[in-house]
């Protein structure tokens, strides 16, 4: 195939390897855990991250990882606070970091403006090897951390309560699993963008959870579906030349819908059949 060929298409198609692998194993927790906008509410944190690398003179990945870190730490002492009403610290943190992000722009020189917009949404194709790498050693980290703790971390996300009486430190595991998935989201911005990283973290545990019986399936299954709708996003944008996360991310879509349909058409199957019985 001809895309091989680019030395950058080689890359991307490593990055999409990790990635496929990365969110998945975080987004499913999330899902289960009702914390699905706590992905974007990171992401939109992190575009405060960029602007505060432009408006010191800084690496903007440096500081986006800073900023995204200490959203993540903010937002689980949050949630301990409002139990009842734990969406507030996202609509919180989710104002407060665009805002933020809205006065460094404009108080930064005109250039900046441009660059920012470029982590809006993200480009794969323009990834460089140190990103790659940064890539593998998240992938790497990210699966040693879920085998370590996958049965606490099962615990945990389906009942705090059974969680708390065997003896696990709850506030802490929570503060270190949001750190971990701010930590991936912002490796993953200039590469997925602000704007798409949520659903390329949240599409594939949505779409396994319609099709697996049990945990251990779901996280197999949306490995799978991540790397099917990663893979059919970039081969998309290489040959109808668009913007490659938002082609991901309509792939996504479009497996999501796909097999919504299928699950109706076979409902209605069924049904037909045990009645013409």
């Amino acid at each position: 195939m001809a895309l091989f060929s680019y030395e950058f298409m080689i890359k991307a198609l490593w990055a999409v390897v990790f990635i496929s692998g990365i969110a998945p194993m975080l987004g499913v927790f999330l899902v289960i855990r009702r914390q699905s906008l706590m992905a974007d509410t990171l992401s939109h944190v992190s575009l405060a991250g960029v602007a505060l690398g432009f408006f010191l003179n800084l690496n903007p990945s440096l500081t986006t990882l800073f900023v995204v870190v200490v959203a993540a730490i903010l937002m689980e002492y949050m949630r301990s606070l409002y139990r009842t009403y734990s969406e507030i610290s996202i609509a919180i943190l989710m104002a407060g970091g665009l805002a933020l992000a809205l006065v460094l722009m404009n108080l930064s020189p005109g250039s900046s403006a441009t660059s920012i917009q470029s982590y809006l949404f993200g480009s794969i194709v323009t990834i460089t090897t140190g990103q790659v790498v940064t890539l593998g050693v998240l992938f790497v980290v990210t699966t040693i951390l879920f085998f370590l703790f996958k049965r606490p971390m099962y615990v945990l996300t389906f009942d705090e309560d059974v969680a708390h009486v065997d003896g696990l430190p709850i506030h802490f595991m929570s503060m270190l699993f949001n750190v971990l998935t701010g930590v991936a989201i912002a490796v993953m911005i200039p590469i997925a963008g602000a704007l798409l990283i949520s659903a390329i973290m949240v599409l594939p545990a949505a779409i396994s959870m319609r099709i697996g019986k049990s945990f251990n399936t779901v996280i197999v299954i949306s490995i799978i579906v991540g790397l099917a709708g990663m893979l059919g996003g970039l081969f998309g944008s290489f040959y109808w030349n668009s913007p490659p996360a938002a082609t991901i991310t309509l792939a996504f879509i479009a497996l999501f819908l796909l097999l919504n349909v299928i699950k109706k058409i076979r409902i209605f199957w069924q049904r037909s059949k045990r009645q013409k019985n």
